[in-house]
């Protein structure tokens, strides 16, 4: 990876400023930049853009309060994190939801669990297992 690049993803949304405030809080990402169509969240290692979605997308969208898993999406972001349990009081807080600690699994020598973002879009968070 050429120096100054990193991983990145852009996620597309109603309320833009609801979910890229989630994904601060819950991942400790810092704003880099914002306009009215875009937010960009960046850590050392990964940028996160979170962009308005077209109108035309919108209106057929319907987010739930609490949101509701949209678990038919061909995408799952997957974060990294210290602490599942500190990602579950912090995804509560901000309008997400993360599975229960009986949903939580071991994969590859690391602690999983899924959650959703306030707009129900479906994530995975992984820890390292002791």
């Amino acid at each position: 990876m050429s120096e100054g690049l990193r991983a990145g993803a852009v996620l597309y949304s109603k309320d833009m400023a609801l979910v890229a405030s989630f994904y601060a809080a819950i991942l400790g990402l810092t704003l880099a930049e914002h306009d009215e169509e875009h937010v960009r969240l960046e850590s050392p290692g990964f940028q996160l853009v979170v962009r308005t979605m077209p109108n035309h997308i919108a209106a057929r969208i319907h987010i739930a309060a609490p949101p509701v898993r949209r678990a038919d999406a061909a995408v799952k972001l997957v974060f990294f994190v210290p602490s599942i349990a500190k990602v579950r009081t912090a995804a509560e807080t901000h309008g997400g939801l993360l599975n229960g600690i009986e949903k939580e699994w071991l994969y590859n020598g690391v602690k999983v669990c899924d959650g959703i973002d306030p707009e129900g879009n479906v994530l995975q968070f992984r820890e390292q297992a002791v």
